[in-house]
């Protein structure tokens, strides 16, 4: 079966605990993304920063958060109260971030992640190798590998995976391409990611094209979303 290494995103983005949470909430617009894992000096995630963890924060929204109602305040915990206070006030990823984090494998079935994501209600996982970050799986990522599977053959060869290593390698080397996630299945190339001109398009296409053993490509590439404020 697909596993985590054969559709994650092998380039992530991530932040360190002392991030400004300024910095991450740009960071996010930017990179289009809605959740960055956060890593400490020798690699380790020690938690992630979502969309979620940053809408009740005053310094990253233009209104504060609401205020409990009086007897809410009461009957809460002094615990709670403050670790709410320190999530819509703090300066930083670790004060904003999620610490519980669940993580999967390189080889971790796509179906086993799909249930983790959803068992818990989160979009996405980090992938771990030795206890350090390898790559990211979303809710985005699991579509596109339900979409390139055969229902007869939902697997990916040793081939394929080396042609996926081959295209992804090239790719990094050019900034309009680093962060193309690339499938590789019966020697096609799959390639999705957002783009900004056709002329990136057609770059990264014949780069996968260009590579030796593959077979044909299919294009997943789309514009990326233009967010107004």
């Amino acid at each position: 079966m697909l596993t985590a290494k054969d559709v994650m995103t092998s380039e992530v983005v991530t932040v360190k605990p002392d991030t400004a949470v300024q910095d991450i909430a740009q960071l996010l617009y930017s990179q289009r993304i809605s959740g960055v894992p956060v890593v400490d000096a020798q690699e380790k995630v020690v938690g992630m920063v979502s969309e979620g963890d940053l809408m009740s924060h005053v310094g990253a929204v233009g209104d504060a958060p609401p205020k409990r109602s009086w007897w809410l305040r009461l009957l809460g915990d002094a615990p709670d109260t403050a670790e709410n206070y320190t999530r819509s006030h703090g300066r930083t990823a670790q004060d904003v971030m999620s610490r519980k984090v669940l993580s999967v494998s390189e080889d971790t079935p796509l179906g086993d992640i799909a249930r983790l994501l959803e068992k818990n209600r989160i979009k996405r996982v980090p992938v771990l190798a030795g206890g350090k970050l390898v790559g990211l799986i979303s809710r985005a990522n699991l579509l596109r590998g339900l979409a390139v599977a055969k229902p007869q053959q939902a697997s990916i060869t040793a081939d394929d995976r080396a042609l996926g290593d081959a295209i992804t390698k090239e790719l990094r080397k050019h900034p309009w391409g680093a962060f193309t996630n690339v499938i590789v299945q019966d020697g096609v190339a799959h390639l999705w990611g957002f783009i900004d001109a056709e002329s990136e398009r057609r770059a990264i296409t014949l780069i996968a094209e260009e590579t030796p053993g593959v077979r044909g490509v299919e294009d997943h590439l789309t514009f990326r979303p233009v967010y107004e404020g």
